[in-house]
């Protein structure tokens, strides 16, 4: 794929039979889990590994995010695959580390993946949110990770909707002070910086930051609102991609992408523009929430073969979101065979003790009407 740099964030698949808790550490089906990121190669795409939509920081652990990379690494170098992984502070205590601390921690992770052959990705750090005091602290803390790494990062900005633990990233709640904090980081650093993630769900923020970045540095959408437009572009420039809601949306993105790449933008938009509503359904407030409708979609289209999650967030939407995210995947053609998804959501209506003469698959009941 040419055209764009186009990661999709893939989402991991729990042991289910593993006997943990909801605080205790992860367990994954490595096997389905790896399968997955093959899924996402086959496709076109690049992977980002170890990302939010991993369950990073909601599940998954350091160790096991760890373990993820380097496997992940070794899997992407047998079919020279796309990956970026992300590099964060997790091996830390939600509150008290020091900056010392977040630096080591942040290093620590670089040469991990930086070892792995991995893309880096500096994810936002909740330890850094709480401890930094001011932009100055954001830009020596960047400024030294950057002069060290090997190769160029993509530095990560997750907004509060999907991690609440980062508001004031950057060192203001202004995000026009943010963003020229952000923008003194990648200008201070030149050849260190490959692109600028960006997660604010905010279309026109994002328009006006990567008319701001230098032409080296990529802007990769991480607007899972509005990234037909974001990626399609303007005659200023346009946006990469690193989207979680590109894990579901697999073949229809490489196939959009593909479009893009012949030129075509009206095919571009006619594939991706419909799926907007689900990615907007799935990312409905509570954001962070958004990982159980991405592992609903994988095992109704026969990704993995059970519906559960690390820290047992399978439990995090309602029954009504998870039909209605059914539905309109449905309605997309997602699933490469309907029966076998209708037969796995009605499974899952009849462990809620809903029978589908009420509460259907093909209906609309409860409140949940088609749009």
């Amino acid at each position: 794929m040419s055209a764009r740099t186009v990661f999709a964030a893939a989402h991991v698949v729990a042991d289910p039979l593993a006997d943990t808790t909801p605080d205790g550490p992860a367990v994954l089906d490595w096997d389905a889990t790896l399968a997955f990121r093959h899924h996402l190669w086959a496709h076109g795409l690049g992977v980002a590994e170890a990302m939010d939509t991993a369950q990073r920081g909601t599940g998954l652990d350091w160790d096991g995010a760890a373990e993820l990379i380097r496997r992940s690494a070794a899997e992407a170098r047998a079919v020279n695959g796309l990956l970026a992984c992300g590099v964060g502070t997790d091996q830390l205590p939600p509150s008290g580390a020091s900056l010392a601390d977040i630096r080591a921690a942040y290093e620590e992770q670089l040469g991990l993946v930086e070892d792995a052959g991995a893309r880096p990705v500096l994810m936002a750090s909740r330890q850094l949110a709480a401890a930094a005091t001011g932009p100055h602290d954001y830009q020596e803390l960047y400024g030294h990770l950057l002069r060290q790494a090997t190769r160029p990062v993509i530095l990560h900005w997750l907004g509060p909707m999907f991690d609440p633990a980062l508001r004031g990233y950057w060192g203001s709640p202004d995000l026009d002070a943010a963003t020229d904090t952000l923008m003194r980081i990648v200008a201070d650093h030149p050849g260190k910086v490959d692109g600028v993630k960006l997660s604010l769900l905010d279309a026109g923020r994002e328009v006006a930051l990567r008319r701001r970045l230098p032409s080296a540095v990529r802007c990769y959408t991480g607007d899972d609102f509005h990234y037909p437009e974001l990626i399609a572009g303007d005659e200023h420039g346009f946006s990469d991609a690193l989207l979680g809601v590109f894990d579901p949306l697999a073949p229809l993105a490489a196939e959009a992408v593909r479009a893009l790449d012949a030129g075509d933008t009206v095919r571009f938009r006619g594939v991706l523009d419909p799926t907007v509503a689900l990615s907007r359904h799935l990312f409905e407030a509570p954001t962070r929430y958004y990982k159980t409708g991405v592992v609903l979609l994988a095992w109704l289209g026969g990704h993995q073969s059970h519906f559960s999650m690390v820290g047992g967030l399978q439990s995090a939407r309602s029954l009504p979101h998870l039909r209605r995210a059914y539905q309109l995947a449905d309605g997309l053609g997602l699933f490469p065979d309907r029966e076998l998804a209708a037969a796995r959501m009605s499974r899952l209506l009849a462990v809620y003790g809903v029978d589908d003469a009420v509460y259907g698959v093909e209906g609309a009941a409860y409140g949940v009407e088609d749009e």
